[in-house]
């Protein structure tokens, strides 16, 4: 049963939602250590991420057993830590991916499940806390609760400010979010001046050719695009482009090398991969296909810019095992450089590509 009988609450226990903490009238009844307030909020919560770590739950929320020595109870306290640090990790990147793919009601309670582990682990003050406020952030401006996110910005901001050892990726994550919260208000001059920090930040963290700095980039020549500013939006996208170009290309050749030169004693073929946790992943379709789309608008005056986006395409899904869709992408782009009459080396090096794909993809059928 779902439904919590008062009489069988401890007296002076008071049971919150996991979602709103509201009074709880239900429980789960696979782990019985999560409440919520209602149907609603229990599925909310279950879709999201708990159907994922509901058994992970029941040894942090249940009291710890009695140890025969200090030395096991320490033993005990720091698998507890370690477990509460994998549940920070993974319910971020949970939310990470769906804010990337748009689903901003559903990063809600994955993005609360962090926060909290890291309350539990670092306390009120810590500057760990911050990646989380963020994604609450950012799912709020997704949501369209403006108020709301900046409630979850202004927090997160205070807990920098207090901070002493606060590190450059997160001052970039805070910055980044700040100028996703004025686009949203269409302060774009304090876009800009956020997303500036974002880059420069991130380049201190990472490099100025990195992924991770890549975001800033594109948020940036967003705003141009909005502005009409179209010369400098074009370059903003086109260095995006190439970051994720030289990112995904040489792990495209040193799996093509491996593929061609090295097939193991078993037999067992190498996987692909793309080096990206499943957010990250998200996060390059979403930038690559927004870039694509724009691209594909004036396609008629840069058709080897559209194409040359469709090639990092077709490299991310084949890293990501998806022969189906890299070889959508692969023949949009050589479809576009038949229409568009490209120099034949272009038509030929987008064949092989495609001709790779399916020669890969019959070998792992």
């Amino acid at each position: 049963m779902n439904v919590i009988y008062p009489l069988a609450v401890p007296k002076g226990r008071r049971l919150c939602c996991e979602v709103c903490e509201a009074p709880a009238e239900r429980v789960c009844a696979a782990c019985t250590v999560t409440y919520y307030c209602g149907v609603v909020h229990q599925k909310a919560d279950w879709d999201s991420i708990h159907e994922k770590i509901c058994q992970l739950l029941i040894p942090l929320r249940t009291s710890m057993p009695f140890y025969n020595s200090e030395e096991e109870r320490q033993h005990g306290l720091q698998q507890l830590q370690q477990r509460q640090k994998y549940l920070i990790e993974f319910c971020y990147t949970v939310a990470q991916k769906y804010l990337f793919e748009g689903k901003h009601e559903d990063a809600v309670p994955a993005a609360l499940h962090s926060l909290r582990f890291r309350v539990n682990l670092y306390g009120l003050s810590s500057v760990e806390l911050v990646p989380a406020y963020l994604l609450l952030a950012e799912a709020s401006l997704g949501l369209g609760r403006i108020v709301q996110a900046e409630e979850y910005l202004f927090q997160a901001q205070w807990t920098v400010l207090k901070s002493t050892d606060c590190s450059n990726a997160t001052h970039s994550l805070l910055h980044r979010n700040l100028g996703l919260l004025y686009i949203a208000k269409k302060n774009y001059e304090e876009a800009r001046y956020h997303l500036a920090n974002d880059i420069y930040f991130a380049s201190c963290a990472f490099g100025t050719e990195d992924i991770r700095t890549s975001g800033g980039y594109f948020h940036l020549a967003n705003i141009f695009y909005d502005l009409k500013k179209l010369n400098l939006a074009d370059t903003l996208y086109t260095k995006v482009s190439e970051i994720w170009h030289t990112y995904l290309n040489n792990h495209y050749q040193v799996l093509s090398q491996a593929h061609t030169q090295q097939v193991d004693l078993l037999g067992k073929l190498f996987e692909n991969d793309t080096g990206l946790d499943e957010a990250q992943e998200a996060e390059a379709i979403r930038i690559l296909t927004s870039i694509l789309n724009i691209r594909e608008s004036t396609s008629d005056k840069a058709p080897q810019k559209t194409i040359f986006v469709l090639k990092i395409l077709v490299m991310l899904y084949y890293l990501m095992m998806n022969s189906s869709k890299a070889q959508e992408y692969g023949m949009r782009a050589l479809s576009l450089a038949k229409e568009q009459q490209l120099d034949v080396h272009e038509q030929s090096a987008i064949q092989e590509l495609l001709s790779l794909i399916s020669t890969e993809d019959r070998r792992i059928t």
